[in-house]
């Protein structure tokens, strides 16, 4: 029951975005909204997630493992869509949709639920690491559906996320304080970024018709999200001698449903946001149900 109040806390704001835009309909633009957050707010919320706390780089071992297994997901999800789709966007889709998990709203709570406090620290600095790959890899592969290569890459670049990363992440290494005055309106903007990406995972999870859906872009990304990962986790884990703790936290964050962040980024590079908004949805329904059987194979 303390598990679904968490996750069903956390997707309260979705409602709120829904009925806005049930409410509102054409009068409320939901691409503004998503160019504001992405350009002025989550800048702010990757600042303060990564200058909120010490990096404590003895736990590096967490971080590298979820890498590698999301690297190794990586490569097998575009090799298959390359096999299996022939249009461009379901093609990127397919490729980076299931890769970029919840490991922030969703992991670091979860985490606390079911092991307790001890585990946010792993938490926390995977979730660190997710962030880049979002801002990476996922802004690659989403623009990939509309660009060239260079295009895709250079738009990495282009986002202003990225490079408060590069710069909290110096701060935190040269143990750099951000002065007490800030942190308050930096915890501001960083709650309001994620209220405001679930409002706008809502309002275009109105916008969703089940005729359209791309019901075998849904099988790939379900599968992947909640086969494949896991047995690629499980594999890898398996060869590394790790404490029950680690074990359990890198497995719990490969298997956490899809991030909103596939829906900003959808709809920032015109990726079938409507598409990606159905698949984050779906996959965080199937979770609810999912995470029990899945409890059996923690430690």
């Amino acid at each position: 029951m303390h598990l679904l109040f968490s996750v069903g806390g956390i997707y309260l704001f979705i409602l709120l975005g829904f009925f806005a835009k049930l409410t509102f309909k054409e009068q409320l633009h939901e691409r503004t909204l998503v160019l504001f957050s992405i350009y002025f707010l989550q800048p702010i919320l990757v600042f303060w997630g990564l200058t909120s706390q010490k990096i404590d780089f003895s736990v590096v071992e967490a971080p590298l493992l979820f890498l590698a297994v999301t690297g190794a997901a990586l490569l097998l999800t575009f090799s298959l869509s390359h096999l299996l789709f022939t249009d461009r966007k379901a093609r990127s889709i397919a490729t980076v949709a299931s890769i970029v998990g919840n490991t922030g709203n969703l992991g670091i709570p979860l985490g606390m639920a079911l092991f307790g406090e001890g585990s946010v620290i792993y938490t926390s600095i995977i979730n660190m690491a997710n962030v880049f790959l979002v801002n990476t890899v996922g802004v690659y592969f989403y623009s990939r559906g509309n660009f060239s290569i260079k295009t895709s890459f250079l738009n990495i670049f282009k986002l202003p996320p990225i490079w408060f990363g590069f710069l909290a992440l110096l701060l935190n290494y040269f143990n750099l304080q951000i002065p007490d005055d800030f942190e308050t309106p930096l915890r501001m903007g960083a709650y309001a970024t994620m209220v405001i990406q679930l409002a706008i995972f809502g309002m275009y999870l109105y916008s969703v018709e089940i005729k359209r859906i791309d019901w075998k872009l849904f099988g790939f990304v379900t599968v992947t999200k909640f086969v494949i990962i896991p047995l690629t986790a499980l594999v890898l884990l398996a060869y590394y001698p790790l404490s029950a703790l680690v074990y359990n936290v890198v497995l719990l964050e490969t298997i956490v449903p899809l991030a909103v962040m596939n829906v900003n980024l959808a709809a920032l590079y015109d990726c079938k946001p409507a598409v990606v908004t159905f698949l984050v949805f779906s996959s965080s329904v199937i979770f609810m149900i999912y995470i029990f059987p899945a409890m059996t194979l923690f430690k």
